[in-house]
This record gives structure tokens, sequence and C-alpha cells, in this order.
């Protein structure tokens, strides 16, 4: 598998990292990198030693560090810098601001703090165990449909891309049981501290995620000590909301949170205000027609 390329797309005073998925790439950032480059944002997806493909695996510690290094280049060099995550990037940009409590916003997109979506097999719970056995170093967990994506055409792209390459624009055909495992501790870490995370944050997650149950960011939403904290739903997109087809949605909704929160910095009684879709609310309706 080749080395993954970061994406770098200049822009203003207000710097974006932005943290792609468990070994995969900053692919999986690339439209909405160049929606908030069109913003006025500056946008850049690292490439992270020890956690993105094409590199050696590390402990999720080292996943941290370099998160933490990038955040600071940037701070050099930009008058302001967020942190947006994805899927487990998400959970490394809640590990990153709670170090750098200077950050200006955390945007959490399909946050996972437990894989327990609808697809996970069953047997996902036994995997913590078999880190002791010898499958630790021969067991690897792979992507199937519908590759975190509900746009059918898109699936079949990535499917093969998959077979070719070993990765796609969604992420790797395949990931290790060591990296699981280091997933499953820094979301033990995170859980931890959501309280003295008091960063402005916005939350975006589709109510289908197949790959991350919406408990994750109600937990999230629930725990975290942002005083200006948004939740949105999707109702139209599975896990890879960056590449699915609300992904519009997502980035027009992250950049216009981004402006929001330069202007309510330093404003405010510090009362959360949590949004609930209009897709959510939809959805809602149905199972309580349904219900009755």
């Amino acid at each position: 598998m080749d080395r993954a390329k970061h994406i770098l797309q200049e822009g203003g005073e207000h710097a974006v990292l932005m943290l792609h998925g468990l070994s995969s790439s900053p692919l999986e950032m690339r439209f909405l990198a160049r929606h908030l480059n069109n913003e006025g944002f500056t946008a850049f997806a690292p490439v992270l030693d020890g956690y993105s493909a094409g590199t050696s695996e590390r402990d999720m510690q080292a996943w941290v560090d370099a998160a933490v290094h990038e955040f600071d280049k940037l701070a050099k060099r930009y008058a302001r810098v967020s942190v947006c995550g994805l899927s487990v990037g998400a959970a490394l940009a809640l590990a990153v601001v709670n170090q750098r409590p200077t950050a200006h916003a955390v945007v959490l997109l399909s946050v996972t703090l437990s894989y327990d979506g609808w697809a996970i097999p069953w047997y996902r719970f036994l995997l913590g165990w078999a880190y002791y056995t010898p499958l630790r170093s021969r067991w690897r967990y792979r992507e199937a449909s519908p590759f975190g994506l509900r746009n059918e055409a898109l699936r079949a792209k990535i499917a093969r891309a998959m077979q070719r390459n070993g990765i796609s624009e969604v992420g790797p055909s395949t990931i290790s049981l060591p990296a699981l495992r280091e997933a499953s501790r820094l979301a033990t870490r995170v859980r931890a501290k959501l309280a003295d995370i008091a960063t402005d944050c916005l939350i975006i997650h589709a109510i289908d995620d197949e790959t991350a149950n919406p408990r994750n960011a109600h937990y999230v939403a629930a725990k975290i000590a942002s005083p200006f904290l948004r939740t949105i739903y999707l109702d139209d997109s599975y896990h890879m909301i960056t590449s699915d087809n609300e992904r519009e949605i997502v980035a027009s909704e992250t950049a216009a949170f981004l402006r929001e929160s330069e202007a309510a910095r330093g404003i405010g009684n510090g009362a959360k205000s949590q949004v609930v879709s209009k897709a959510l609310a939809r959805r809602l309706r149905q199972l309580a027609a349904l219900g009755s």
C-alpha cells in the first residue's frame, strides 16, 4: 500500500486541522477541505505516522502526539486553529483539543467511540480477547459492503478501488487487530476527558450509520462541556458522511458553524444549544406513527 499524501488548501487566518479515519488517508477529507478553502479557511489534512495508511503502526499515544504536533505547527502560522475529525479521527480530534484548549472549535463527523453500528459483526466483542492470542499479528478486519456509503453508484466504485489498491477515498480494505485495540484505548481516554473539554463543538452523525450507532453522538453531546454545541443528524447517509449523499450538507454546516463560532466567541450565557435536524424529526414522527 502506497504512503498517503497530505492535503493542504491555503486560505485565511482560520486553519482547520482535518483528521481522517483509522488506518486511512486524507482522501476522506478531500471534498470537505476543498469546500472549507472556498469559504476562506485554510484546510490541512495530514498524514500521521503510526495512524495513517502506509505508515508503520504505533500505539494511540503516538497518534495523539502526532496530531498535537500538527496542531502546534498550524498554531504558529495562523490566528485560529480548529480541529475536525471523521470516525476514529473524531475521537482523535477530541484528544487533541483536550491537550490544546486554545483550539477555536472541534467538529466531530461520525464520531466513533464504539463500533456498534448495524453492520458490525456479532463477534466484534471478542476482538479484545483475540488481541492476546496468536491472532494478534494475523487477523485483520475486512471492510465489506456498504463501505460506509448509502450511495450505491459510489459504493460500486469503492468496491473496485478496494480490490485494486487495498484503499480508497473512504478508507482501507482491512484494519489490523492492534489498530482496532488502540482505537478502543483512545475511546476510553476520550470518554474520561469529555467533561474537561470546553471547546465549541459541532457533531454531525447519520441516524443510519452502520459503523457507529448514533448513541456515540448522543453520548458526546451529553457529556462534553462545550458552551456552544450543535448536533445535526442526517437521514440519507451511512458512516462516510464526507463522501456520501449528504456531503454538501456536511461541508456547508461545518463552514457555517465555524463562522458562527467566530462570531459568538466571548458572547453568550454558556447554555448548550442542541439542534435536532429536520431529518431526525421526520424519522421520529415516522417511528411514533408506527408505534401507535
